[in-house]
């Protein structure tokens, strides 16, 4: 790759002074990253995302980093996708050297708000992608340090109206299913898991969320779905856009919860929405913010549709019993081969689908032969 003929800035270093109380529970950092110089950058990026920032909490905390992967039903963190001008450049997106993008992590638990202020007194200087590493040039704190209680105990108007903007694609699991509908009773579902979990004020869910279901009405929304590949593989259907909340005129009054609620609207910045917001997705805005959106990459919309291709192919070739089991080994070889197509190695691939090697060339032969058969 071409050296950027711009000179380095001076790195510029999160202030520890600016770090946050003790007890502090709920915060977010944003990144401002800029790469030296152009570089490939491969569509299942935000798997590399969440890697890299998981290996930053194993190399200074093993025992915290040995939670976070095996001890909690709910992550106590999130990241976004990078924010800035992804370009396509064949089966890549393209980073421009000299290109600002930015990244956001936020805490949801006392133990990695206290391990991201002790980290980011010696903040690293780059984030290490494949083959795209990017320089830290700045580190701001964009969600406020927060407890729990100070949610539960903060003043909120009367009456219950509030706007949610999801900036990146959402989406829920119902039924094993993916629903691409912000449907109050699965939006608040979303949020009182990660309260209950990370809050110390545990709710019993199914009277709350029976409330929501016939109390909460949207009155405006402006939603688009789409596709997106996340996580380790697979793929979700999803949706963008808005939603205006408020409490119906005929819902039965229960201080309690509408107090609950507004303390659940006003974690979602920090929570997310939906499912596999540890991968970029569910990102969420308080307001109407429609000018924030982000809309998958063309380059993942092709290989989510050569993938989604593969997979009819194979499953027509040889998985013809029907069933869970032959329709998930049909998209992880389609998986595999598209990935291939777009130049990925094996070793790439085995590790951000967390599949031993062997394996995964096994897969790929066997995918090769059923391409031969078509």
């Amino acid at each position: 790759m071409a050296q950027s003929s711009k000179s380095p800035r001076k790195r510029q270093q999160f202030s520890s002074s600016s770090a946050w109380a003790a007890e502090t529970e709920l915060v977010g950092v944003t990144m401002e990253l800029e790469p030296l110089q152009t570089c490939a950058l491969y569509a299942q990026y935000t798997i590399g995302l969440h890697a890299w920032f998981l290996d930053q909490v194993r190399q200074s905390d093993p025992d915290l980093s040995a939670q976070l992967h095996d001890g909690q039903t709910e992550k106590a963190f999130t990241i976004s996708g990078l924010e800035g001008a992804l370009e396509t450049n064949g089966r890549m997106f393209q980073l421009k050297a000299g290109q600002s993008y930015q990244w956001t992590i936020t805490a949801l638990s006392k133990p990695i708000a206290q391990w991201l202020a002790k980290w980011l007194q010696q903040p690293p200087q780059v984030v290490a992608l494949r083959n795209a590493p990017l320089q830290v040039r700045q580190i701001t704190t964009t969600h406020p340090p927060m407890t729990y209680e100070q949610l539960w105990q903060a003043e909120y108007p009367d009456r219950f109206r509030v706007a949610l903007s999801f900036t990146s694609p959402t989406s829920f699991r119902r039924r094993g299913l993916h629903l691409p509908l912000p449907m109050p009773f699965n939006v608040f579902h979303s949020y009182l898991r990660r309260w209950n979990v990370f809050s110390g004020i545990e709710f019993e869910p199914d009277e709350f969320l029976e409330w929501v279901d016939e109390s909460i009405v949207i009155v405006r929304h402006r939603l688009e779905s789409t596709r997106v590949l996340s996580g380790k593989k697979g793929t979700v259907t999803a949706f963008t856009g808005a939603i205006e909340l408020e409490l119906s005129a005929k819902a039965p009054r229960d201080d309690e919860y509408e107090q609950l609620l507004f303390a659940l609207v006003h974690l979602a910045p920090y929570c997310g929405t939906g499912h596999k917001t540890t991968f970029g997705l569910g990102q969420t805005r308080l307001g109407w913010t429609l000018s924030e959106l982000q809309s998958p990459p063309a380059l993942q919309t092709i290989l989510l549709d050569r993938i989604a291709e593969l997979t009819e192919l194979f499953i027509a070739q040889r998985y013809r019993t029907g069933g869970d089991r032959a329709s998930q080994i049909a998209e992880t070889l389609a998986t595999i081969q598209a990935r291939r197509e777009f130049g990925e190695s094996l070793k790439t691939i085995a590790e951000d689908l967390q599949m031993p090697y062997e394996t995964v060339k096994v897969y790929a032969k066997r995918a090769k032969r059923g391409m031969s058969q078509e």
